[in-house]
């Protein structure tokens, strides 16, 4: 998916111009080329000095800036979409256990409702009428305490 990037250049971005620093000729002295852009709602600050020309430097800078704020969006949906994707996930400890299947005592307990039935084969068999109806009725009763509450 893409991350769309919005810069609304009057309110997010300030804008300075300055003389570029380092060799580079005659004009380095007497042109004020560099350019540094600071994006406001995020503090991120691109400088921009390669080029003689102060407008090129500028379109220069803004790709970098839209450029690290897509990877800055596309981050932070990276790690949205990751801890949804944790949560949802168990961590495999004993604790999380819906149904145990106990075969030496032919029997079988949903935790989710505390129910134990000693009829291992049968419901292996496809005879679970006992055990949906004890879940249904666990959860009918949960949807009216709900209500009440």
């Amino acid at each position: 998916e893409d991350v769309d990037v919005k810069i609304d250049e009057a309110r997010d971005l300030r804008i300075d111009v300055y003389r570029s620093s380092g060799p580079g000729g005659q004009s380095v002295n007497t042109t004020d080329s560099a350019v540094r852009i600071t994006h406001l709602p995020t503090g991120l600050v691109v400088i921009q000095q390669d080029e003689k020309s102060q407008h090129k430097n500028k379109a220069k800078a803004l790709r970098v800036l839209r450029t690290r704020l897509y990877e800055a969006e596309r981050e932070r949906l990276h790690q949205e979409r990751a801890g949804a994707r944790k949560s949802m996930v168990g961590s495999g400890d004993r604790s999380e256990r819906i149904r145990t299947y106990n075969f030496p005592q032919g029997r079988v307990t949903d935790h989710r409702i505390n129910l134990t039935l000693h009829r291992l084969p049968e419901i292996l068999e496809g005879e679970m009428d006992e055990l949906v109806g004890a879940l249904i009725a666990e959860d009918e009763a949960e949807r009216l305490a709900s209500l009440d509450g």
